[in-house]
């Protein structure tokens, strides 16, 4: 049977579902009030990065806190100006790294990831572009034999939920992978089941004209206000009035906001991360680079190389500080000094990120003919596919191949 299914967002997540429907038999159309990618899909690092299991919300993590707002320019950030609004999220947040959420969290995370791998397999076989697919593994990199084996219950768990990498233990270890680097990364592990896509923007777009030729719909129009109704969800947009039969929320970190008109209260918060892409040439960069440290990662985006990452709480009307961009450009230089970093181009991007890193997929509480699928995090390209999936499964009223209780909206 033959639905109308309308999905509000027309980033990575929002065109993998609409795919994915449409691949099923059923009339879908997309609004966005950019349109494709024109949000954080467009310029994120590109990784499909199937082995991050591990929670933000990890034992210890609020001993930093402190530290986070002495220091604009770290890692994980908080700004003063946002501190007293994010303190009910942060409080979510620290409950969510007691050890018997955050193992939970992570069993969950990896479930989740075996669905999502294979699902982007299919999607990359169903799309027919492997040349937009850049299967070069990641390193993740330590300074000193102390901070590397701070990471090995990480990966001890890692591998009890299959996902294993290949330990690094000296600098000429290193280079065997990646040349080029400062000495001072004496550790690492290398990742080999760790994908890429050449570009974000392209390969959302890519999923999104895969969508239209099934014959699915893409409407750049912004959203007022939504109401269920007798016959289905009304949707009130700039251009008019839309009724459709089912209505699914993946709008990335605007979400929250468009599900409280349902009366749910989802607590939805927003990593700002920042990024500048240097043209080809830059560097021989071989495969995806984690400092892990340090907050942020090299990637090979066009050809050329793409520094960014780190974590700054700080929600969506704040003016983006760029100066985080220049400090990590600064701190990339240092630690691969072949870099020339003339000539990038600095961005800013926003993180849908939930407490306990785990992203809401399922039905409203209030109607189930609306489903949320949001709040992926740092892995909204790498879950896009699994997502797609598992949402067209609840839409149609089949069986998900997976149990998506962890990632229910009534959680928190």
């Amino acid at each position: 049977m033959s639905h109308e299914i309308t999905i509000i967002g027309a980033g990575i997540i929002g065109v993998s579902i609409g795919l994915e429907l449409a691949r099923r038999g059923q009339k879908v159309r997309v609004l966005d009030r950019k349109g494709v990618a024109g949000e954080t899909s467009a310029g994120n690092a590109g990784a499909f990065a199937f082995q991050e299991v591990e929670p933000l919300a990890k034992p210890g993590i609020m001993k930093q806190a402190p530290k986070w707002l002495l220091d604009p320019l770290g890692p994980l950030s908080v700004p003063p100006a946002y501190a007293v609004q994010i303190a009910p999220w942060m409080l979510r947040l620290w409950r969510a790294s007691w050890r018997d959420r955050y193992e939970g969290s992570m069993k969950a995370q990896a479930e989740l990831m075996h669905v999502a791998k294979a699902a982007f397999e299919r999607q990359v076989a169903h799309i027919n572009r492997e040349d937009l697919i850049q299967r070069k593994g990641q390193m993740a990199l330590y300074e000193g034999e102390k901070a590397y084996r701070a990471t090995l219950p990480a990966w001890d768990l890692k591998k009890q939920h299959g996902f294993d990498a290949i330990h690094l233990t000296s600098p000429e270890a290193i280079a065997e992978y990646q040349p080029g680097l400062h000495p001072r990364f004496t550790h690492g592990a290398f990742t080999p089941n760790w994908f890429n896509t050449v570009d974000p923007k392209l390969w959302t777009e890519t999923v999104a004209q895969a969508l239209r030729d099934a014959g699915g719909e893409i409407q750049i129009t912004s959203v007022k206000n939504i109401l269920p109704t007798e016959t289905g969800v009304r949707i009130d947009t700039d251009d008019g009035v839309i009724e459709t039969q089912k209505l699914i929320i993946a709008a990335g970190a605007w979400s929250h906001h468009l599900a409280r008109h349902l009366g749910d209260k989802i607590p939805l918060e927003t990593e700002r991360g920042y990024n500048t892409t240097l043209p080809p040439g830059a560097f021989d960069l071989r495969t995806h680079l984690t400092f892990s440290q340090h907050g942020f990662v090299a990637s090979v985006i066009n050809g050329g190389v793409r520094i960014g990452g780190a974590v700054e709480l700080g929600g969506l009307t704040l003016p983006p500080n760029y100066k985080r961009a220049d400090a990590l450009l600064k701190k990339a230089k240092a630690f691969m000094p072949g870099l020339n970093t003339e000539g990038g181009t600095q961005w800013m991007g926003y993180r849908p990120s939930l407490p306990d890193t785990l992203p809401v997929i399922g039905a409203s509480p209030k109607d189930p003919r609306v489903l949320y699928a949001f709040g992926h995090g740092h892995l909204g390209l790498t879950q896009s596919a699994g997502t797609a999936e598992l949402v067209a499964d609840l839409a149609l009223g089949a069986e998900p191949g997976l149990d998506l209780a962890p990632f229910a909206p009534t959680r928190f």
